[in-house]
């Protein structure tokens, strides 16, 4: 049986480049590295930049990362400074930037987890909401 998520790993197109944004930005905490990848920390998760051709995703699909609400607007100015490219604006519950990585890979920080989204679902349905549980 499964019990949670791994790991999470990303094609990079320079490996220094993109393991300066995830630490010195985002705060990850750099493990080791290689000549083709790196291992970093972010609480529990264990996350790979891995040396190649990114072919970032053209849809909706991107990785979410928590933040508090306190320290939201310190996260945000950090990314927007950095010269990271918004490229959604938010509409959900919560605080959230939508940013793309220097690889074009979209990811978000967002304030909030599933339960806060459940109750703003239960306070303003979706069309064709059905709850499973």
């Amino acid at each position: 049986m499964l019990d949670g998520l791994n790991h999470i790993t990303i094609t990079v197109k320079d490996l220094e480049k993109s393991l300066e944004f995830y630490t010195s930005v985002l705060g990850m905490k750099p493990i080791v590295k290689w000549q083709k990848g790196a291992y970093l920390t972010l609480g529990d998760l264990w996350f790979c930049l891995s040396s190649g051709e990114p072919l970032p995703s053209g849809d909706y699909s991107h990785i979410a990362l928590n933040v508090v609400e306190p320290n939201f607007s310190h996260i945000e100015k950090k990314l927007l400074n950095s010269g990271a490219q918004v490229w959604k604006e938010n509409i959900s519950e919560g605080n959230s930037l939508y940013f793309l990585d220097p690889n074009g890979h979209k990811l978000e920080v967002h304030v909030g987890n599933l339960d806060s989204r459940l109750l703003a679902l239960k306070k303003n349905p979706r069309e064709g909401l059905e709850w499973l549980q």
